[in-house]
């Protein structure tokens, strides 16, 4: 399809967009502010993956990033307009009330719909859940996006162009059909990062916030997620939840109320030269030797937030049962385990992590020697230090119990220098794209997953090069610039539709 250009512009992947602003929405933006030791102002990295990889992406474009203030300092920033980040970049910071933004991001995201959406809703302590959750939704989800709405409308209000809006994620479900309301010309994407699970599961929350949730959704002109399963599970639930939506299961599409909603997946990837440029760089080769203590004949090496959904506590029942099972590996592999803390101001998160470490001193005691420790936790948010343990792994384990794509599975064979195995869990999202060459696991199957472990740690040479040149080519054949270019491209599509068919004045 022919890109529709306007002046043109390229990133530094060669990739060519016009150069029509688009106003980019998300919980975190690309950096949040403090004040340094000397009391200037300085502006940081946030962690979340989401925003890493969107600042990646954006390279190239012009952009208006609206996003929620982080730290103290952001908050005060909101007030006084949107920062400048150079390059065409602009960043609108958003401060909702402290109270409604704890009980959205805290309540209701974090935990409500993370929970949900993982399958990992019988984790919950539901003692006051029912009470918790209409709370949240009212006073907390409700308000943080009518927030988020209000300075979108704003920066499309300010220029004559109807404008592209691209929504990201679970904290924003509820924003599009405010956005609609007002700017009925505006073409709004919304890109969801973690698994849309089956209609059952949605029966957990009330029924009218479930409705209102994919009703808001449907306001959208596209929705896109990470695989074809999340896809299909959303256009089941709007037919279950929604009583007057058409779904059309076929074409990928919902029509209600003179709009039509288009729905599709685009999995998210890496960027391939960033990846290879950060290992590169002299602070990564001074990791390279703080890590290699914690290398053995064998190495296994997992990358992950300390969040229930990556099943971090199973893979170390797995480790523990294969030097169990397989003898004649002690000594000889050792797990490195580089934990990002997370969210661990939720009670389910805190008992999680202390489970996990539970697990581990038991493992090591157990087994560890005067010359041998079978686990190495580095607990830290270090991007660069993890890179550099992703390029040392035999083995790399991804067995999340369920993961909307699962980035670290694609960074791991970039990066990799020793012809590494992915061990890969059914439920990460990247399942599909990487199952010819990764060995599959249940997320469940702890067994099984200790087999596979044995498996990939005694495969022959000739076949961990073949299956990690499979993966590198599986990953290099869509990266993170195609699937912006997918994006891009599709509001040119609805853009041409809207052209050939106008759509209504407002909707619902």
């Amino acid at each position: 399809m022919e890109t529709h250009r306007n002046g043109g512009g390229s990133n530094r992947r060669g990739i060519r967009f016009d150069q029509r602003r688009l106003l980019l929405a998300s919980n975190r933006g690309p950096i949040e502010h403090c004040v340094d030791a000397t009391g200037h102002l300085t502006g940081r990295g946030c962690a979340g993956g989401v925003a890493t990889a969107l600042e990646c992406a954006s390279d190239g474009m012009p952009v208006t990033w609206i996003a929620g203030a982080t730290s103290e300092v952001d908050r005060l920033l909101a007030a006084e307009g949107p920062v400048d980040l150079g390059d065409g970049k602009l960043l609108r910071l958003v401060a909702p009330p402290a109270e409604a933004y704890d009980l959205s991001y805290g309540t209701f995201c974090n935990r409500i719909l993370w929970f949900l959406q993982h399958g990992l809703w019988p984790r919950l302590d539901r003692a006051t859940l029912e009470r918790d959750i209409t709370h949240a939704w009212e006073y907390g989800y409700l308000p943080v996006n009518q927030a988020f709405a209000e300075a979108v409308v704003d920066e499309l209000r300010r220029r004559d162009d109807p404008g592209r809006v691209m929504l990201h994620d679970y904290h924003l479900y509820a924003a599009p059909i405010l956005i609609r309301n007002l700017c009925p010309r505006a073409t709004l994407q919304h890109f969801i990062h973690i698994p849309w699970p089956a209609p059952d599961a949605w029966k957990n929350l009330p029924e009218p916030i479930v409705a209102s949730i994919c009703g808001s959704l449907l306001a959208n002109d596209s929705v896109v997620f990470q695989t074809e399963m999340s896809a299909h599970n959303f256009l089941r639930t709007c037919r279950a939840f929604i009583s007057d939506a058409e779904v059309y299961f076929t074409a990928g599409s919902v029509a209600q109320r003179g709009r039509r909603t288009h729905v599709w997946a685009n999995p998210i990837s890496v960027d391939v030269s960033d990846l290879q440029s950060r290992l590169a760089s002299p602070e990564s080769r001074a990791y390279r030797e703080k890590l290699g203590g914690a290398l053995s004949e064998r190495t296994i090496v997992r990358v992950d937030r300390l969040d229930p959904s990556k099943n971090v506590y199973g893979g170390f029942q797995a480790f523990d049962l294969l030097l169990q099972k397989y003898p004649e590996w002690r000594g000889r592999v050792s797990f490195l385990a580089c934990l990002v803390p997370s969210r661990t101001g939720v009670p389910e998160y805190r008992a999680y992590a202390e489970e996990v470490f539970g697990l581990v001193n038991a493992i090591n005691s157990h087994y560890g020697t005067r010359t041998w420790q079978p686990i190495t936790v580095l607990y830290e948010h270090n991007r660069p230090q993890a890179l550099v343990a992703l390029s040392l792994y035999d083995l790399l384990l991804v067995n999340s119990l369920s993961d909307g794509m699962n980035l670290v599975s694609k960074e791991g064979p970039v990066v990799n220098q020793r012809d590494g195995v992915l061990v890969l869990s059914t439920a990460a999202g990247s399942y599909d794209a990487l199952r010819d060459a990764a060995l599959a696991v249940l997320p469940d199957d702890i067994e099984g997953t200790a087999d596979a472990l044995a498996q990939a740690l005694s495969l022959p040479p000739a076949e961990r090069r073949h299956r990690a040149r499979q993966l590198r080519q599986a990953v290099f054949g869509h990266q993170l610039g195609d699937w912006l270019r997918l994006l891009m491209e599709d509001f040119v599509e609805i853009e041409a539709a809207q052209a050939r068919e106008p759509v209504m004045a407002g909707v619902r």
